[in-house]
């Protein structure tokens, strides 16, 4: 391409679009006139104008998980960029590709404190997977190509770019859409095929094999092959909460979520297995627990992912594999296929099958002794979406319920935060989930603690009509730290009363969106169904126990085996 002179802020819009960049969530300020100018004269690209910065970074990270696309959110400097810092942080820990442009003083300028200064490219760095600050105009098209390349490439993640006033007010002559990347920069895609191979022989020869299907699964499109793998070895598997969706389900195969809030015959299935297959996953100590010696302890541990720095380093594993999971599954397989005979794994299949049935009725049985009300409002929303939407949650109790009672059918309809554990996370993700699919139902499960944390943004849903509906589990507490101060505190709620306010029905009509209360489960059909007719963003205050808990549960300090709560679950 011939060269052109172009502002910086041309620049940045020019390949932003060359990138297929189609929307960016933000918030202008004066070091950014420049860019939000050339943003208002060309409508090639969508701008969505926030409420708060938290909430652009989250609604980024939203849009990119569901569409699989790279998200974008923009903030000014100083304190726009240090209010993005919670979602990006959010999003890199959860492997998300976001792109976050951020305004910065005049290169003269940085370093004497100026105004709205703040060092974002060394804020950042801690948690982003990368971020550039740019000091000359002709740089531009190079670092946007090198960020998209990082932020989507390898393990996914977020790229800070901090623009400088005069660096996007400035001119110059470029060559636009390079292609060159990072030199030093080259993520190991292809799995070693004979540690592959050595996998599958595992695999093959082992009598209780199971798969354990983490978020790069999904990251990766690879669910086609994790089901291939799943029923030509006919063995369980069990997801992380980053992988729900990896699988469906309703699999009879499937045995849900493991974890410190998981199924009881997910994490018993873990225990009882004599080959363990981990798939995209870093065993975080909500997966693994506190006591390692209990996870899987008489399994040969089998490690796919991306990233090399995550093989080890938590738990230590027999069979290191580094590279794209998509490609270790599709090599598993073929070398699977070509084996005449593999071992007999027919008792186990059983034993997984009727764990399975066991975890099934125990999630639709409604009328089941010993549950709260927040587990029947969460069994009422998946039987009613039917897996026909897309569920984000907040974080907390709200968060457990959902991914223990709402049951997924495809990937990418189950947003939540995962390593960060984010209190406000959900509905600003649900805003970018929505513009990613804007045929789709989307539906926030939300606590009152975490939907106060963001909630001003419902003004961004009317004015963009963007008709999320917010389901809010109402118990008037910080719910999961009152949990624990139920459990291991003597029922010393300090500090975990939210008291009476506000009136979360007016709060939604003073925004202009649909707001309604529902005071028993059965009630929630109606109410979600008048909601999505509206046409309007809508909050659904359901009113839940006050002392409602989310079990079963691994205590602090404990491991998989010591579960408390169990008896809430059928015993096979």
């Amino acid at each position: 391409m011939a060269k052109v002179k172009l502002s910086g802020a041309e620049i940045v819009v020019e390949e932003l679009k060359d990138e297929g960049v189609e929307v960016a969530f933000g918030i202008p300020g004066g070091v950014l006139l420049d860019l939000y100018d050339t943003l208002y004269k060309d409508d090639a690209l969508r701008h969505i104008l926030m409420r708060h910065e938290q909430c652009a970074a989250h609604a980024a990270d939203g849009y990119a998980r569901v569409s699989g696309k790279t998200g974008v959110c923009i903030a000014t400097s100083g304190p726009g960029a240090t209010n993005l810092v919670t979602g990006l942080a959010n999003a890199n820990m959860d492997s998300a590709p976001v792109v976050a442009l951020t305004g910065q003083v005049v290169t003269s300028a940085i370093g004497t404190n100026a105004f709205q200064e703040a060092s974002t490219f060394t804020i950042t760095m801690p948690v982003t997977k990368h971020n550039f600050l740019v000091k000359r105009t002709n740089d531009l098209p190079t670092v946007i190509h090198n960020a998209f390349y990082v932020a989507n490439t390898g393990r996914k993640g977020v790229v800070l770019i901090d623009l400088p006033k005069d660096v996007l007010a400035g001119k110059a002559t470029v060559n636009l859409h390079p292609k060159e990347t990072f030199a030093g920069y080259k993520p190991n895609i292809k799995p070693n095929q004979v540690q592959t191979k050595k996998a599958a022989e595992v695999l093959a020869n082992a009598e209780r094999p199971l798969i354990l299907a983490g978020g790069g699964i999904i990251s990766a499109e690879a669910t086609e092959e994790l089901r291939h793998l799943v029923e030509l070895l006919g063995t369980g598997v069990v997801t992380t909460l980053m992988g729900k969706g990896a699988i469906s389900e309703h699999h009879p195969f499937c045995l849900g979520m493991a974890g410190m809030h998981g199924h009881l015959y997910a994490n018993r299935a873990i225990n009882e297995c004599d080959a363990l297959l981990a798939l995209g996953t870093r065993f975080s100590d909500r997966l693994t627990g506190w006591r390692l010696d209990q996870f899987a302890p008489d399994a040969t541990l089998i490690h796919v992912d991306i990233d090399a720095a995550e093989i080890n380093k938590n738990m230590p594993v027999d069979i290191p594999i580094v590279g794209n999971v998509k490609l270790a599954l599709s090599d598993m397989i073929k070398w699977l296929e070509k084996k005449k005979k593999l071992g007999d794994k027919s008792v186990w299949l059983q034993r997984i099958k009727e764990m399975h049935s066991a975890c099934e009725e125990c999630i639709h049985d409604v009328h089941r002794a010993g549950t709260s009300i927040s587990d029947s409002v969460i069994k009422e929303i998946s039987l009613i979406l039917d897996g026909d939407a897309i569920v984000t949650t907040e974080v907390g109790q709200c968060q457990m319920f959902a991914a223990h009672y709402y049951m997924t059918r495809e990937p990418r309809t189950f947003i939540s935060s995962g390593g960060l554990g984010t209190m406000g996370f959900g509905f600003p993700a649900a805003i970018g989930a929505k513009v990613a699919a804007p045929d789709k139902k989307v539906v926030d499960i939300a606590g009152d603690g975490s939907f106060l944390m963001t909630c001003q943004d419902l003004a961004t849903c009317v004015e963009n009509d963007i008709p999320v509906v917010v389901c809010i589990l109402d118990n008037r507490y910080l719910g999961m730290v009152r949990q624990w101060q139920e459990l291991f505190y003597d029922k010393e709620y300090a500090h975990t009363g939210l008291g009476l306010t506000p009136d979360f029905v007016k709060l939604a009509e003073a925004f202009g969106c649909y707001g309604e209360r529902v005071e028993k489960p059965e009630d929630l059909k109606d109410a979600l169904n008048n909601a999505f007719e509206s046409g309007k963003p809508s909050v659904i205050d359901v009113i839940v126990g006050k002392e409602d808990k989310i079990l079963p549960m691994i205590p602090p300090g404990g491991g998989v085996i010591g579960m408390i709560g169990t008896e809430r679950c059928k015993h096979i």
